[in-house]
């Protein structure tokens, strides 16, 4: 960015080391995941949910290992968004660019949700009777107060903001673990370990990834790329934040789920797991803690109720900032995303994150409503990371890569498979929904390229992206086929992995012979180095 975009447009403060980044990350991924996590997965998975979090928590790493490499070669703030221009023009990347707004609006909000939802159970006015944890008016209207909130936090300065947060992550990390010592110490039942296995499957341990909260409890980890700007030392500090905080959050929250799985009462099983329900589940720890007379501790879960949840809201919306203010910068969207204030700070896209995130309150009034569509669409933003890294290696040979994944043509490859079968488990009717709205608002796009503001269709790059149609498509027709979430259950299990992970090869082979021609590529990685915003020579294509 430079001096040539006028008043109010500015360079980012380099203010993050690799410690701010790590916690950075770690704050984003135990957030309301630890309140809820656990109790979901259990009810669907038994003593198996362990198994869940070590597959979430190994996929995720997958996919982290790609974006860790993709990172060190674009050092910059909403460097998701950077990338996929490098890699396929500026038709990839806009349709990226506004998937991951797609994926990182709804974050904040469903944080808010889970503020509100455990504060109900001490102050029973936010949620609708018998509701399965609904929003009232009164809890839409506070969670609306709390988004604002984390915007607010967001007007900080990045170095004021990543102080703030490794105090409240030191927090974030001792409460849960202090929670797991506690429980253990007070009662253990190792007979729930090999209770009513009648009631939990192997498709049920992967249908907790998407749909209970494991997937969604690992996303922070893009927290660090999304602030690779605002850091002196990307290229040393980025893999040590995204694969370390992966680390960490895996061993807490497998941690918890073991405890949980040991402390509960037997006769709260009685019925089969998925039955599970006890005085409380609306905030699991907290309920257990109280069962077993430990009000304190019950105290201490309910003030990390705030805290936890508040932490990973207003750094999600930090993320979320900088992948707008990328969309401005690429000009996929007004030039005014890119405006930043006197501290550093990318305001007007505070704004929208607020604004966008309180719509989101209406289609998913409740935390694990909201929480299956934001596993299903970032990960879908999350397979886009292993293409473009496939594609980069042969586009950009030469490019500088301080951290390089070792054999990526197997780790890059399975970490795209593993990303659809994510999409697979979430079930058809969440992926009804994600893709009908990512298909609506990609033709109303396509309309006001063309038919409105009548830009250059060769501009528009449909030669470099139209295999996200068939992609997105197959996988739609996939889920509908299989058994989970309202699908057909036409398609048998073994054959619903085997069928994604073929139709995933095909994608990765149309994508490869549709990237841009390596010269072009390595222009639009000098440029986004440069922190050039002219058109780059993709977007003249």
């Amino acid at each position: 960015m430079g001096s040539d975009v006028g008043a109010g447009y500015g360079k980012l403060k380099r203010g993050g080391g690799a410690i701010g980044l790590t916690l950075a990350s770690t704050t984003s991924m135990i957030g309301s995941g630890w309140l809820f996590g656990a109790f979901h997965v259990a009810r669907l998975a038994g003593p198996w949910s362990i198994l869940s979090w070590v597959i979430g928590a190994c996929i995720i790493l997958l996919i982290a290992l790609c974006f860790a490499e993709l990172a060190t070669m674009f050092p910059r703030s909403g460097a998701l968004v950077h990338m996929s221009h490098a890699s396929h023009g500026v038709g990839l990347g806009r349709v990226w660019g506004w998937l991951l707004f797609l994926a990182y609006v709804p974050i904040p909000a469903v944080e808010a949700e889970a503020i509100v939802t455990y504060a109900n159970n001490y102050l029973p006015i936010f949620l609708q009777p018998d509701s399965g944890g609904l929003l009232n008016a009164t809890g839409f209207a506070v969670a609306v107060v709390l988004l604002g909130i984390f915007a607010l936090l967001n007007l900080l300065a990045v170095r004021w903001l990543l102080n703030l947060n490794s105090v409240v992550t030191i927090w974030k990390v001792f409460v849960p673990l202090a929670a797991v010592v506690a429980l253990l110490a007070s009662t253990l039942h190792p007979s729930n370990l090999t209770a009513a296995p009648e009631s939990y499957s192997l498709t049920g341990i992967l249908t907790a990834l998407p749909t209970a909260g494991v997937v969604f409890s690992f996303l922070g980890f893009r927290t660090a790329i999304d602030l690779a700007g605002e850091t002196h030392k990307p290229e040393r500090y980025m893999p040590i934040a995204v694969i370390g905080s992966i680390g960490l959050a895996a061993l807490v929250y497998i941690a918890l789920q073991v405890a949980f799985l040991l402390v509960l009462s037997p006769s709260d099983i009685a019925g089969g797991w998925s039955s599970l329900d006890f005085a409380g589940s609306t905030g699991p720890f907290a309920g257990l803690a109280v069962g077993l007379g430990m009000t304190w501790l019950a105290a201490i879960i309910y003030v990390d109720a705030y805290v936890s949840p508040a932490g990973t809201g207003w750094l999600m919306m930090t993320g979320g900032t900088r992948v707008l203010m990328a969309n401005g910068e690429r000009r996929a969207g007004p030039a005014w995303l890119a405006r930043i204030n006197r501290f550093g700070v990318p305001w007007t896209t505070v704004i929208v994150m607020w604004a966008v995130g309180c719509l989101f309150f209406l289609p998913f009034p409740a935390w694990q409503q909201m929480v299956g569509y934001i596993s299903a669409v970032t990960v879908l933003t999350y397979g886009l990371g292993p293409l473009v890294l496939i594609c980069l290696r042969r586009q950009a040979p030469n490019a500088a890569r301080p951290f390089k994944v070792r054999a990526s043509n197997v780790v890059a490859p399975l970490a795209f498979i593993a990303s659809n079968w994510i999409i697979l488990w979430t079930g058809y009717t969440t992926n009804l929904f994600l893709f009908s709205l990512i298909g609506g608002g990609f033709v109303v796009y396509a309309i006001y390229y063309h038919m409105v503001a009548r830009l250059p269709a060769d501009q528009f790059g449909w030669g470099q992206i139209w295999w996200l149609l068939p992609w997105f498509g197959g996988m739609l027709g996939l889920s509908k086929l299989s058994a989970f979430g309202g699908g057909m259950g036409v398609l048998p299990f073994v054959w619903g992995l085997v069928a994604v992970a073929v139709w995933s090869l095909i994608i990765i082979a149309a994508a490869f012979a549709s990237a841009l021609p390596p010269q072009q590529s390595q222009r639009v990685i000098a440029d986004v180095l440069a922190g050039s915003l002219s058109e780059s020579s993709s977007d003249k294509q």
